[in-house]
């Protein structure tokens, strides 16, 4: 792998940091700027949205510069975000400095995702999307307790401040090691684009990754009180925990890619319908301490397995559209998807049958992204197209 697809895992670490961190910290962020626990923790939900509105705005507001030019200028914005939210002197004005660096995590993603497969061969480009992800799952085993352990020490601001150098240092990799790119990021008309983009295909890429990380933060937005109520872990053990879950993460996500780069559709398939039986499965282990520490790092690598092959499967659909428009607002569907997974199971918890019951129920909804993977296969298979061609599609796909 070329040492530019390294560089991509800078950022992506960094922006992984900067997105999970505030989580650890915030009491420390309440008590410091005067609000409760409840409203600080609207920074998440701010910066998610961000994510979901950044993505498509900038990847079009961008889209006549090379993407060595958007990946620098994106790293700009994020080095300059935490640096607001380092310096911010106010709940609102921290909100702000959070949407702000939030604008660049999904077009990083969206046009990185582009810049990483074209590195590579054919064969090899789903893996290469799977590097650049390691980032974020790295983030999530050192970087975030790291950064909670910085900001509890020096207080919250330092936290920022370091994750601010960490944009620096991506801002020197990316420009050194990226090659020069001198076509634009988008080749055509933005408005050609948007329209090619609301084609179907794409659209049932999209709603299949939506569907699919949202059975996964259904439960991953709960993992601590199902650690510690239903399995009876002290609260300090949460974190030690977590740290497997994250292991889990960096084997599915290079496990997906390599998938992917063999047979796409079926990995796809195959990934989501692990995902499917491991929450399922989760629920019967709660009362076993050895089995749901086990569970949780499983959890974690069927959860990342499905990220490269869902990229990979939005970017193909959108052949001959924006690839760049489209691997970006998939990002902001893997967002709304967190969004929609913390809600629901909230709506379980609350309103259904009980956190108790939140992983079978959860399973219901990976399931629902495999029934989308077939319905778009099989509309695929019925398109016009010439003789024996077209009544093999289906299968074809499935092989």
């Amino acid at each position: 792998m070329p040492l530019a697809l390294f560089a991509l895992t800078v950022g992506a670490f960094g922006i992984g940091v900067t997105e999970f961190v505030i989580m650890g910290l915030l009491m420390e962020v309440g008590a410091d700027l005067g609000v409760s626990i409840s409203t600080a923790g609207l920074l998440i939900s701010g910066y998610a949205l961000g994510v979901v509105a950044g993505a498509p705005v900038l990847t079009v507001l961008t889209g006549r510069w090379s993407r060595k030019r958007v990946l620098l200028g994106l790293m700009v914005i994020f080095t300059v975000g935490n640096v607001l939210c380092a310096l911010a002197p106010t709940y609102g004005t921290l909100m702000l400095a959070r949407v702000l660096t939030a604008l660049s995590h999904g077009t990083f993603f969206g046009v990185g995702s582009v810049v990483a497969t074209g590195l590579v061969p054919v064969d090899r480009r789903a893996s290469a999307i799977a590097i650049m992800f390691t980032g974020l799952t790295v983030a999530n085993i050192l970087g975030v307790p790291l950064g909670t352990w910085l900001g509890q020490a020096y207080g919250w601001r330092a936290t920022f401040w370091a994750v601010a150098l960490i944009g620096l240092v991506a801002v020197a990799v990316v420009a050194v090691y990226v090659p020069k790119d001198g076509a634009p990021a988008e080749q055509g008309d933005w408005r050609a684009d948007l329209r090619a983009l609301g084609r179907r295909p794409v659209l049932l890429g999209l709603l299949t990754t939506v569907l699919g990380f949202a059975g996964v933060f259904a439960v991953f937005t709960f993992i601590a009180p199902l650690l510690t109520r239903l399995s009876g872990f002290s609260a300090s053990a949460v974190s030690p925990i977590l740290l497997v879950f994250g292991g889990g993460l960096v084997v599915g996500n290079l496990v997906g890619g390599k998938l992917a780069d063999r047979r796409l559709v079926p990995s796809i398939l195959g990934t989501l319908a692990v995902l499917a039986v491991v929450l399922f499965g989760m629920t019967f282990v709660w009362e076993d301490r050895v089995l749901t520490v086990i569970a949780v790092g499983v959890f974690g690598a069927a959860a990342f397995a499905t990220v490269p092959p869902l990229q990979m499967w939005v970017l193909e659909k959108a052949q001959g559209a924006g690839q760049s428009l489209a691997s970006s607002l998939n990002i902001g569907a893997f967002n709304l998807g967190n969004a929609l997974g913390a809600w629901f199971g909230g709506v379980v918890i609350d309103d259904g049958p009980g956190l108790g019951a939140i992983t079978w129920v959860s399973a219901l909804v990976p399931v629902s992204a495999m029934v989308v993977v077939l319905v778009a296969l099989w509309l695929e298979s019925r398109e016009p197209r010439s003789g024996a061609v077209s009544s093999r599609t289906l299968h074809g796909s499935l092989q």
